[in-house]
């Protein structure tokens, strides 16, 4: 798969394509990113991207036809119909766009080229939206300097969902939001930690184990463990997502008994708060 991205800070991308997991899939030539300097399509002597806003206004707004020359860069497929290859899909990282999320990621996963376009200052002009992007992408309710941490999240999210880029094709399909589910508790070695063991004021008389169901070497009843701990884990966090999950009855059973006892604990926790 290849990533485009349009930037006017391309250097900004640096560590994370040359470090860890994105370095390795493009040496294995899992994924190809091409980064693209916005101001290199600038004609005039001071390379000027953006210009003040029609009808006034604070902010300055990002040039239509050099955004326009950046893409076709990219190209001929851009410029023209091409029936023997699909045209890359362009997106516009900006605030006002859909939130990204997991199956937004797996959906891009399925493209052959994807394009991301990092905004600036107010934004881009209009015009560039309307001719070329497919579609607006945010990260959230906030609002950030440019557009290219976002990008960083997109292409970092999309591109281990690609074949050979995980060690494990199965790894990522526990990850939180894979099914609409939050990731269950994690545990490793050491089996038995006593906080702050290595300094003086160590809990000496506190040891902290993980649950003993993970050693019990029973692989059956690990999974139910698990399943069930990210259910809960669902249920108490983001209970909005427990609306797009795939659940078996006797998972929406456990549900429901698990919403029950999140009930009665709550209720128990407003009996007490009120006496205090």
């Amino acid at each position: 798969m290849k990533f485009s991205i349009l930037s006017l800070f391309p250097e900004m991308f640096d560590g994370l394509l040359q470090s860890s997991i994105l370095g390795r899939a493009q040496k294995q030539n899992h994924i190809e990113v091409e980064l693209v300097q916005i101001r290199d399509f600038a004609h005039d002597r001071h390379k000027t991207v953006d210009d003040s806003s029609f009808g006034g206004g604070p902010g300055m707004v990002m040039k239509v036809d050099v955004l326009e020359r950046a893409l076709n860069s990219l190209s001929l497929v851009v410029k023209q119909e091409n029936r023997e290859q699909k045209p890359p899909h362009v997106v516009y990282l900006s605030p006002q766009g859909e939130q990204f999320s997991q199956k937004t990621a797996l959906r891009f996963a399925q493209l052959d080229h994807l394009v991301l376009v990092c905004g600036h200052y107010e934004g881009v002009d209009e015009r560039f939206i309307d001719s070329y992007v497919d579609e607006e992408l945010s990260l959230g309710d906030f609002v950030v300097t440019g557009g290219e941490i976002p990008a960083m999240a997109v292409v970092d999210a999309v591109a281990r969902l690609l074949p050979g880029v995980i060690g494990d094709a199965d790894s990522f399909k526990a990850d939180s939001f894979y099914d609409s589910l939050l990731d269950h508790p994690h545990y490793t070695r050491p089996a038995d930690w006593i906080p702050g063991g290595d300094s003086q004021n160590g809990m000496k008389n506190r040891v902290v184990s993980p649950p003993s169901i993970l050693l019990s070497g029973n692989h059956a009843a690990v999974d139910e463990w698990r399943r069930r701990q990210s259910l809960l884990r669902t249920l108490i966090r983001r209970p909005d997502l427990l609306e797009y999950a795939g659940l078996s009855r006797a998972e929406k059973r456990l549900l429901g008994k698990l919403q029950d006892a999140l009930s009665e604990d709550l209720e128990q926790l407003h009996k007490k708060m009120a006496k205090e």
